[in-house]
């Protein structure tokens, strides 16, 4: 036996026994936002524990994550401007850097090779090398004679190296496409008042963006962009009744069948049913309270919902065959946010106020476990790696 090989085989049974244990795919972890203390804490879904706490994340009062394609990075999109890389399988943050005064969200590229995050101050989108953090691209969202700045929300990726976002203050959506290295940008404009937030259809075809300052919503088919945006659902929204709006809804929570399309209501205790085919709602369906996300198991037979402050303590489940709904749970106090296990058997759902992230199995509705957390809100699985706009 030679020198090289015995040091190899002393150098392998002297490693330390963590090193050989913590040998693993990311296949099956996740991200939970703990906002109160800066902090993530990183989870493995099929054993339904937590594994370990990331601290100096910063200000993560509206967090959200994003995933590189190995789905061995997160991305977390701070409030405070700040964009954190974070390497889950060591547990460990890879890079932090502010980029921004306040900002909203981000997406990644459809290469992986770009991150882009959406700011409130100063507005506008900035594009990052995924890799290294450096700043590869400052898209300011200029508008109006004075060149004021926008408010930037809705950012999502799009299939040709696109990204696609609204500018709230303008009544604008943007596409950015660096299909060819630097950013070529076209806009839109007169979309509708106050878009707050947007969504891409998980097809990458339809960017849809909710309007808070009138009723209806814009949708720009991607496919055909020169065709402009379209204006639908008119009477959606708040209209007539004015209501107070304790939470405005995630768009990017929508539930997406094969037939239809599940939202929440502006302002009302509603969740709409729209035909996915024409955008014309066929159903208004009553719930507990404002809905803020509305979220369809991967396998659409079910949505799940829950809702704005005071009624935030519930969750219910709508049968996505009878348009009825066939469960009420109460994981707990302020649940924020809920998110699928990649085939849907499981839901996993926080409850800021409570303390904890509760384990759902979606066919009894059985809670399997709940482990306690600093304030949980948003909850990422890494198969949104493979996702459009996720």
């Amino acid at each position: 036996m030679n020198k090289f090989k015995i040091l190899f085989l002393f150098m392998v049974a002297t490693l330390p026994l963590s090193a050989c244990n913590t040998l693993r795919g990311t296949g099956d972890l996740g991200v939970v936002i703990e906002r109160a203390t800066g902090s993530v804490t990183i989870i493995d879904s099929t054993q339904r524990v937590a594994l370990k706490q990331v601290n100096g994340l910063g200000d993560l009062s509206h967090a959200s994550i994003v995933y590189s394609r190995d789905a061995r990075f997160a991305y977390v999109f701070g409030r405070d401007g700040g964009l954190t890389k974070v390497d889950i399988l060591k547990g460990e943050i890879t890079k932090r850097i502010i980029q921004a005064g306040n900002s909203i969200g981000g997406a990644i590229s459809q290469d992986g090779k770009l991150v882009a995050v959406s700011n409130y101050t100063p507005g506008g989108v900035k594009v990052f090398n995924a890799t290294t953090l450096e700043l590869v691209e400052n898209i300011p969202a200029t508008y109006g004679k004075d060149n004021q700045q926008s408010k930037v929300v809705g950012l999502v990726d799009a299939p040709g190296q696109r990204f696609v976002f609204s500018l709230y203050d303008a009544g604008e959506i943007w596409i950015a496409d660096f299909s060819t290295g630097k950013a070529k940008i076209t806009r839109f404009k007169n979309i509708g008042r106050q878009p707050y937030d947007g969504l891409i259809t998980p097809d990458g075809r339809y960017y849809i963006a909710g309007l808070f300052g009138e009723d209806g919503l814009a949708l720009l088919d991607l496919w055909h962009p020169e065709k402009g945006v379209k204006r639908i659902l008119n009477n959606y929204g708040r209209g007539t009744k004015k209501m107070p709006v304790y939470k405005m809804p995630h768009l990017e929570g929508w539930a997406m069948t094969d037939d239809y399309v599940f939202l929440p209501s502006v302002g009302r205790d509603q969740v709409l049913v729209v035909n996915r085919r024409n955008w014309k709602k066929i159903k208004t369906i009553s719930v507990h309270g404002q809905p803020v996300f509305v979220m369809a198991r991967p396998d659409g037979r079910q949505v799940w919902v829950n809702y704005a402050y005071p009624k935030n303590d519930t969750v219910q489940v709508i049968d996505t065959e009878s348009l009825k709904i066939v469960k009420t749970l109460k994981p707990g106090k302020a649940v924020l946010h809920m998110e699928f296990t990649p085939r849907g058997e499981h839901v996993w759902i926080s409850a800021r106020d409570a303390g904890k992230v509760t384990v759902y199995d979606t066919d009894s509705f059985k809670a399997l476990t709940s482990l306690p957390m600093e304030k949980p809100s948003g909850i990422f699985f890494t198969s949104r790696a493979h996702r459009i706009g996720l």
